[in-house]
């Protein structure tokens, strides 16, 4: 179970790292209404533990970043949004923190470079001078990275949020993703990412695709 407060805690220390302290509202009730909103019915993998995960791996990595705390809060909000059937939904989220941000508190330019990181999920494909990107999207894909059972239960967890979905059309759409990765001329662009994740992400991605590609056996 996620720790409700130790999030809590986290969202006000990054929010008053762009606005400073008291520098807006009481920050817990934007981290409340986030936080119903990380656990909606619907998600099975884009859950707090998905959340909490890309914080921590943003705190391994925030060495590399410009605006760290910035970071953070487009963490919260990337997949604050988030309805499998639905393809808007980074954007539905960078528009959210259009929305909450300067309510909060937050300067313009901090909100526009939050909502400008959440849209990058999209792609994971941030510029070679974009530390900020770079460091979000590595968290984000820091899983792709994770032991066999961890990628396994990722993958389950994946395919549940898809349910709706026939298997065919799910195996064929799995696939153009995977493939898609497998193509960027590196999934990590942090230092630390490129030498702790790079070649075992491709290495699940790759065993991943290939189960994909074998022909499912006759059902009876």
């Amino acid at each position: 179970m996620a720790d409700l407060d130790a999030l809590r805690s986290r969202w006000t220390r990054a929010l008053e790292g762009v606005r400073g302290p008291g520098g807006g509202p009481d920050p817990v009730p934007y981290a409340d209404n986030l936080l119903a909103r990380w656990q909606e019915p619907q998600r099975h993998y884009h859950t707090l533990a998905h959340l909490t995960a890309v914080l921590d791996h943003i705190d391994v990595l925030e060495q590399y970043a410009a605006d760290p705390d910035a970071v953070r809060l487009a963490a919260w909000f990337h997949d604050a949004v988030y309805l499998p059937d639905r393809s808007e939904n980074e954007e539905r989220s960078a528009r959210l923190a259009e929305r909450a941000l300067p309510e909060a508190g937050v300067p313009e330019e901090r909100t526009a470079e939050v909502a400008r990181l959440v849209r990058l999920t999209v792609t994971h494909d941030p510029a070679d001078d974009d530390r900020d990107g770079q460091v979000l999207c590595d968290a984000d894909l820091a899983i792709l990275a994770a032991a066999p059972s961890v990628y396994a239960a990722y993958t389950a967890a994946v395919r549940e949020e898809y349910h709706f979905v026939p298997s065919d059309a799910f195996r064929a759409g799995r696939s153009a993703v995977l493939r898609q990765l497998l193509e960027l001329p590196g999934l990590f662009r942090t230092p630390y990412g490129e030498a702790k994740w790079e070649a075992t992400a491709r290495y699940n991605l790759r065993s991943e695709l290939e189960m994909l590609s074998t022909p499912a056996g006759p059902t009876t």
